[in-house]
């Protein structure tokens, strides 16, 4: 778990995502991974989620998803942590291409949250723009952290953003764990 006890500047929400191959063997590995980053600590990390896959209307059905949120604190910037979340995730197997985001995914890391940091660039929005709307992103950040207040647009915390949310796809806790 944790390098040291030592609170490092930056708190970081990650979602973590797959639904292609051994899908808790990527979650699994992007968890390890993540811990080894000198600048990261791993604080603390859900428990595995799976859910139906959301598409784009009319999409094809895809196999349904494992998801985690894990909380790392780290003296990084957002660019440089996006920039690592994208790394590990070509080294899964998963190139991101303009059109394919709604596309199976070997592993998908998305920065829900830094901090108290709103930013909206053309490569990066925090917080993530559509967490409210995604139950298999809330459910698992409010075993970690009920209370962390979201930055604007949302301006709520993450167990009041649940509550609130209106996702009715299916989603299940599940017995796997991330690391052992």
């Amino acid at each position: 778990m944790p390098k040291d006890d030592t609170a490092l500047p930056n708190n970081i929400f990650i979602g973590i995502g797959s639904n292609v191959g051994d899908r808790l063997s990527h979650l699994s590995w992007a968890v390890k991974r993540l811990g080894l980053f000198d600048e990261l600590v791993l604080h603390r990390m859900s428990s595995v989620y799976e859910s139906e896959a959301h598409t784009l209307e009319g999409s094809e059905n895809q196999d349904a998803y494992l998801n985690a949120v894990v909380w790392l604190q780290g003296d990084i910037s957002p660019v440089r942590m996006l920039e690592l979340c994208m790394a590990l995730e070509l080294e899964r197997g998963r190139a991101r291409q303009e059109g394919m985001e709604w596309e199976p995914r070997t592993l998908d890391l998305d920065i829900l949250a830094f901090d108290e940091l709103r930013l909206m660039t053309t490569f990066l929005t925090i917080p993530h723009p559509r967490l409210s709307e995604r139950k298999f992103v809330l459910a698992p950040w409010n075993e970690i952290a009920p209370g962390f207040i979201v930055p604007a647009p949302f301006g709520e915390t993450v167990a009041e953003l649940l509550t609130k949310c209106e996702d009715f796809a299916g989603l299940e806790k599940t017995p796997f764990q991330l690391l052992d």
